[in-house]
């Protein structure tokens, strides 16, 4: 049995990372130096060999220290190539950034930034391959049952069984449940084939052992009055001890957790736009984007508004109360795409297919969705954002808030032109249970990148829908 050894595998990480910096860096000063070498290249002169390549001794230590402060030298069990890819662009920009700085700031101006710029693309590139590789290889290894984890549960619940449905589900993490304790639960008792070996008292029997990596502690609820005995016995033996809580059902996969002063305060979820550094350049985006798209999208607004009036005559915006941040009541702006109604009619539920309410220019707007575009005057003046959950009527949201588990929580952020829901298709007569669920993640994981990605894929997915009536 081989077991797992962060360290060694760190010191590999290390050892090859330092050679890929290595050989990016020798790459580059060839293709800049011999490559791509020019004529005025050779009349202006350049540094020597010898000078670029003793860059490498303050180059290599300083990438490797910004790769360990990126998270480069984690554990990859758990970690998604994803969010590797995005450490190592990081960590690959802050080192170019210091390079450059000091550069300026010693007057080092004949060092070639051409060079510098190809080190930083090739850098990128064979590393993000170096760390898929060994990623592939140590999955591998795992998928055949090397280098794996053995782990211990110490409590029956619903945290327990998804605890081990992800392990099965996933091999490659490298991970071996080899049996539950339990006080409730008779031994022998068989989840997906693992076992109730019996109750916890024995587990001081099995520490004794010494055949554990980990201990997984997954008490049910109401078992947590003797939780810190458990962790104290636990942590006596030495043997890593992780809290698997049960209370998922509650509180979401990402909770935020804040230390007042040693004491951690759990949020019931972690919305990112309530931080105000995160809100204020969601602003400043939103305020300076909805200028420049109002200046593109004029012309189109202008015959808009030329075809509605001509063709059906009367209002040509229409405005529409919805309920937006902090459940505050706002005037939503549309192209106005239907017969002038009644109030009253206006409440009748959302336009159906073939809804004779619509009228001809309206089915264009609509289906374009060139009727959203005065919201852009919705997002200038601060009432909307251009990436968001979509609001909703006061008279809808009554009633889901009733029935729809979270519904509410899309009111702790900016309603939105678009959203993560409306580019994964859910708009119009669609679930609105399945909406609220993508609008969920979207509060919980939002991220500058994840809106520029939805704005992105608005252009493709967003503006001309089946389900937009």
């Amino acid at each position: 049995m081989i077991r797992d050894n962060q360290k060694g595998l760190n010191r590999i990480h290390i050892v090859v990372d330092a050679l890929v910096i290595t050989v990016s860096y020798l790459l580059a000063w060839y293709i800049k130096f011999d490559l791509l070498k020019s004529a005025e290249d050779a009349a202006i002169g350049t540094l020597s060999q010898e000078t670029y390549f003793s860059a490498l001794y303050f180059i290599i230590p300083g990438y490797l220290v910004l790769f360990y402060f990126c998270d480069l030298y984690t554990s990859k069990r758990y970690s998604s190539m994803e969010r590797e890819i995005f450490n190592i662009i990081k960590a690959n920009t802050l080192g170019m950034g210091v390079v450059i700085v000091g550069m300026y700031a010693f007057k080092v101006l004949d060092f070639s930034r051409s060079m510098m710029f190809i080190f930083y693309g090739i850098s990128v590139v064979l590393t993000i391959t170096e760390r898929q590789i060994i990623r592939s290889v140590l999955r591998t290894i795992r998928r055949r049952g090397y280098n794996v984890k053995y782990v211990l549960l110490v409590g029956y619940s619903r945290a327990a069984e998804t605890y081990i449905d992800r392990i099965l589900e996933n091999p490659q993490w490298g991970y071996v449940v080899c049996g539950i304790l339990d006080n409730r639960i008779p031994a022998g008792t068989l989840y997906r084939g693992v076992k109730v070996l019996g109750s916890i008292a024995n587990l001081d029997i099995i520490l004794e052992e010494n055949k554990l990596d980990e201990i997984g502690i997954s008490l049910s609820l109401q078992d947590y009055d003797y939780l810190e005995e458990l962790v104290r016995m636990c942590e006596k033996s030495g043997v890593h001890t992780k809290f698997i809580p049960d209370y998922n059902g509650v509180i979401p996969t990402n909770p935020y957790i804040e230390d007042l002063t040693g004491l951690a305060v759990v949020n019931i979820r972690y919305v990112p736009l309530t931080n105000t550094m995160n809100m204020l350049i969601k602003r400043l985006i939103d305020f300076f984007g909805a200028i420049i798209l109002i200046i593109l999208f004029s012309p189109v607004m202008l015959v808009s508004a030329v075809l509605i009036k001509l063709t059906d005559g009367g209002k040509v915006i229409f405005s529409q109360e919805r309920v937006g941040l902090h459940n505050r009541p706002f005037k939503m702006y549309k192209f106005r795409t239907m017969r002038e109604q009644k109030e009253e009619e206006e409440k009748e539920g959302w336009t159906k297919k073939g809804d004779p309410r619509v009228t001809g220019i309206g089915k264009f707007l609509r289906r374009t969705s060139l009727d959203e575009i005065p919201q852009l005057f919705n997002v200038l003046i601060g009432q909307m954002s251009l990436v968001g959950p979509r609001p909703e009527r006061p008279q809808f949201v009554e009633k889901f808030k009733e029935e729809i588990p979270g519904y509410m929580i899309k009111h702790q952020v900016r309603p939105g032109m678009t959203g993560w829901a409306q580019i994964n298709g859910f708009r119009g007569d669609t679930s609105i249970r399945r909406r609220i669920e993508c609008d969920l993640y979207y509060i919980e994981h939002w991220t500058l990148m994840l809106d520029i990605k939805i704005l992105f894929l608005t252009l493709f997915k967003g503006f001309i829908n089946k389900n937009a009536y």
